[in-house]
């Protein structure tokens, strides 16, 4: 039991981390699961409605892509709060403090929010577009979203919630 202890202390941000990307994740799948659906109906067809990179847009896929931004909007809100508080435990609610993490941390996330926003479609588009448990596109959406796991990681750990000197976070917490 020691043992097991020792290595989540050891890697407690890693499996912290882990654990609210896997809750994350199935925040942004759940929400797509449910409104991919709702939009479908709502945009339903195969009509062109555009031309992007050479690929036809159709009603159906931009069904796709509003289900996937929804998506990804309830994902980035969990995934700050969780990210803040218990992966990176960034104590500090002053607001100057609060603020830049949080643009921080959307900023980043806008930027793996582009690759998940147009990836999943254009995926879809150029022909990935299997369903897996009933939903098109999902396999798809699976691929974008474990590259933009490890993104985000990335622009957390060393970016938006990085370490600071112990002079630095006794400034902040005052």
């Amino acid at each position: 039991m020691d043992k097991i202890k020792s290595l989540f202390v050891k890697y407690k941000e890693i499996i912290m981390y882990i654990i609210f990307g896997v809750l994350t994740t199935l925040v942004n799948w759940v929400v797509y699961a449910l409104t991919e659906p709702l939009f479908k109906a709502m945009f339903h067809g195969d009509n062109v409605m555009f031309n992007l990179f050479g690929m036809a847009i159709t009603y159906t896929t931009f069904a796709i892509f509003l289900a996937n931004f929804l998506a990804w909007v309830a994902g980035v809100v969990f995934a700050f709060v969780t990210n803040k508080i218990w992966v990176f435990e960034s104590k500090s609610w002053k607001p100057s403090v609060a603020l830049k993490e949080f643009w921080l941390f959307v900023t980043a996330r806008l930027i793996t929010g582009v690759l998940e926003w147009f990836g999943v479609p254009l995926l879809v588009a150029a022909g990935l577009n299997q369903p897996l448990f009933g939903i098109e596109g999902f396999v798809a959406k699976i691929i974008v979203s474990v590259i933009v796991i490890i993104l985000n990681y990335v622009f957390s750990k060393l970016i938006i919630f990085k370490k600071k000197d112990k002079a630095e976070e006794k400034v902040q917490k005052d």
